[in-house]
This record gives structure tokens, sequence and C-alpha cells, in this order.
């Protein structure tokens, strides 16, 4: 079933900490703050820990860098808190944010506090958990909600330095290359290899700039308890500014995933399932966004998927150094080449 606290539970081994020091910092650094009752984490989350507190007055959500080696620029949770310090005020549905703490010796690493925003979290995209007669209305709060991202202006915000302009798909194809290669223990894949070589030689033309979040997914998104409304959109740690139609592209791609891999929708009955179609999906994302239509989405489907088996081979060095966040780990590793693998298949290529 859908889930309102996301799976929290007891706080795995090696991801406690000591819960007196956070209590004294919150209440001389949280507005408000009047104790805590308990802490718990939640399951969700391949990189960042996150955990629940439970307050006398009000809960909230806890997000941490993980313990143990880190890679460079990796796990950066400063970015995020400032990232739903700059959006909160401007109506976009992410939780209030309540303080930052960038002091290791108070948990063991950084973290950050916001509010705990009580939803729906589901995690199949298919909604099964909905009314078939419903699903379409779900579809379409989650494509209204990634359209208004994609239309706000990241300067109106204060986020116009939030990173470079400009060639987003090189800088993003260069970085993610080089924290794959650089990754020694998690080993080579062939096929992301092969799209090393082919994404920055076909980049399309234009070049777009807006907020992205990076990880857009229906399990990355609270709706209203009662309404297909996104009422909070969390996990922002892949947030930066970029091109929307790679943000758009990689909430697209469940559409070309087999159930089963990553809940994706291939091969399911959509009209029977009270779904809509890529095709409309794509149109409605369009027409909020002020577009005729989207060129090359071999290209955005195949650098999402690229993107993606990245993120799990990160998670395999992760997982292999110790230090993989979520029990879901190796369940994730275990795709990595079939992700990788789909990345070529969106280009018709095989490694």
């Amino acid at each position: 079933m859908a889930e309102q606290d996301r799976g929290a539970a007891e706080i795995r081994e090696g991801f406690a900490f000591d819960q007196a020091r956070l209590e004294t910092w919150m209440r001389e650094n949280v507005d408000g703050f009047a104790g805590l009752r308990g802490v718990q984490q939640f399951s969700g989350g391949q990189s960042n820990p996150t955990y629940l507190l439970l307050g006398q007055e009000r809960d909230y959500v806890l997000r941490r860098k993980p313990p143990g080696p880190l890679l460079k620029g990796a796990h950066a949770i400063e970015r995020e808190f400032r990232l739903i310090s700059a959006l909160h005020p401007s109506g976009f549905p992410v939780p209030q944010p309540r303080g930052l703490c960038e002091d290791a010796d108070v948990i063991g690493t950084a973290f950050y506090i916001m509010d705990h925003v009580k939803g729906r979290n589901f995690w199949n995209t298919a909604f099964p958990e909905v009314p078939r007669e419903d699903r379409a209305a779900y579809f379409d709060a989650m494509n209204a909600t990634i359209a208004q991202l994609h239309t706000i202006d990241p300067v109106s915000v204060g986020l116009g330095d939030y990173g470079k302009a400009g060639n987003y798909f090189e800088r993003q194809i260069g970085r993610w290359s080089r924290q794959y290669l650089g990754d020694e223990e998690a080993g080579r894949v062939p096929a992301l290899d092969a799209l090393i070589e082919w994404l920055p030689a076909n980049i399309p033309p234009g070049d777009d700039t807006s907020i992205v979040h990076g990880d857009f997914r229906c399990d990355n998104l609270l709706f209203h308890p009662t309404e297909p409304r996104v009422v909070a959109v969390l996990d922002w740690e892949l947030s930066t500014l970029g091109h929307p139609l790679a943000d758009f592209a990689y909430h697209l791609m469940v559409y070309r995933m087999p159930p089963g891999f990553s809940t994706g929708l291939l091969g399911i009955d959509l009209q029977a399932e009270g779904i809509p179609s890529e095709a409309d999906y794509i149109a409605a994302y369009c027409r909020r966004t002020g577009r005729d239509r989207i060129d090359r989405l071999d290209f955005y489907l195949a650098f999402s998927l690229f993107r993606l088996a990245a993120i799990i081979h990160g998670i395999k060095g992760r997982m292999l150094r110790g230090n993989a966040s979520s029990p879901d780990a190796a369940k994730a590793v275990a795709q990595l080449d079939s992700v990788a693998e789909l990345a070529l298949a969106q280009i018709g290529t095989s490694a």
C-alpha cells in the first residue's frame, strides 16, 4: 500500500547517531522546537540517509551525508537545503526548511532539518493503489509539477548561480563519465563504455536552462492524503541548473522500462489501466511549457538512462565500501547491466 511515512522504521545498523546532541542543536537552531519523542529512519534513499524526527509539537525530517568515505562532490546536502529554501517561498511544493548544520561533530556528518509533510507516497508508477478512474489525475499532477518547476525563473528565486549556464549535456556526460571511471572498485560495464563514446558526439542543438530536479519520480513525490495533488517534492541531491528536457526525459523513461524494472510501464495496457499514453503525457508537458514538440527524444532518453546507470554504478561502489545507505542497494545494483543496455536500446546500439 502507499506509505505516508515512506517506510519509516528503526534506525539501521551503522546509521545511528547521538540523539541528545541533535536535540541540543535543534533547541538552539530550530524555531519552535520543543523536544524529541523518538527517531526513525526511512527505508528509501540510496544516497543520503533520511530520518523521521518525532517531535513534541510537530514532526521533522533530517537528511544527512552518509557515514564513511565519500566521493568528492557527492552527497551535497548543503545544496539541497539552499534549493528548498529558495523554492518554498515561491509556492512550489517542497517542505519548509528549518536549519542546516555543517558541523560534523554534532551527529557525525553535515545534515539539515525540514518539516515533515504528511501525504501518500507511491513506489509503483502504475499507481495500483489508486482506482483506475483516478490514475490519469495522478499522472497529470506529476506532469503539472515538473512543468511548474521548469517554468520557474531561477534568477527570480535567487538561484541564478545554482549551476553553470550552458553546455549542460557536455558537462553532465563528462561528470558522470568521470565518476564512473573513477570508481575502480565497482568495475567496468561495456554498455556504459559504449555510451560514453556515443553521447558526446550526438548532443542535440539548443541550450535551454531551468531548475532541474535530477531524480523526478513518483517515489520522490508526496501526494495529498486524499487528492491527486503533489504536496511535496523530495530528494533534491541531484538538482542544478540544467536542460529541462534532460529532467523530463528522466521522468518519462518509465514508459520505456518493463514492469518490475524500476516499476516500468513497458508492455502494460495503459488504456485499460487508466494511464495516459507516452505521447499524451509528452503533449501535456509541451502545452504547459510552451513547446510545440520534443525532437531527438532518443538522445534525451539514452542520456537519462546512462545517468541512472552511472548512479547505480556509484551505489555499487558504496555497497562494496560498506556505506550504501539503503537495504535495497543490492537490488538496485543487480539492475546495473540491464539499465545500461536499455540506454543503448534507445539509440539502436548494443555493447
